[in-house]
């Protein structure tokens, strides 16, 4: 009988949600200083702290009011005095716990009916089920990968954008 508990254990915790199959979840950031301004755009990020993205570098961390910014950030990372390979984090927050994760190995719905402070915004998800009810309950278009998020997506978000 031990031995019969000990197996189903052993099938129901590999095959089960454990810690196996949770998303990473990032360190907390550093506190915010209140005048925090977005690394790409200018924006105070405590106004909208449920948005906040961070990327932590060799030498720093960097805030900005929202993925779509993080975005522009990495991918013109050189003309903001970084190089790409010298990020070595990226956390957001999971829209539905507001906890921080791995940006990295999160999903993003694009197109849907909610807004970030500064219009179109990447909804970051933890899970693939969460962006999916996502997805679906708002409406939205696409669940991308990080490694998915090229310039146009960028790009095709910030059309006609402004702080709200």
């Amino acid at each position: 009988m031990k031995r019969q508990f000990r197996s189903i254990f052993l099938v129901l915790f590999l095959c089960g949600s454990g810690p196996m199959t949770q998303p990473a979840l990032a360190d907390p950031p550093p506190t915010l200083a209140p005048r925090t301004r977005c690394q790409t755009c200018g924006m105070f990020v405590n106004k909208f702290p449920n948005w906040v993205t961070m990327l932590k570098t060799s030498k720093d961390y960097r805030y900005f009011d929202g993925m779509k910014d993080l975005m522009v950030f990495v991918l013109n990372s050189e003309q903001y005095g970084v190089a790409r390979q010298d990020i070595e984090e990226i956390w957001v927050k999971d829209y539905y716990t507001l906890d921080w994760v791995d940006g990295r190995t999160c999903f993003y719905v694009v197109g849907s009916d909610v807004y970030g402070p500064m219009g179109h915004e990447f909804i970051p998800f933890a899970t693939r089920e969460g962006a999916e009810n996502f997805r679906h309950d708002h409406a939205g278009q696409e669940i991308l990968a990080f490694s998915a998020i090229s310039k146009q997506h960028v790009e095709s978000m910030r059309v006609g954008q402004k702080m709200r």
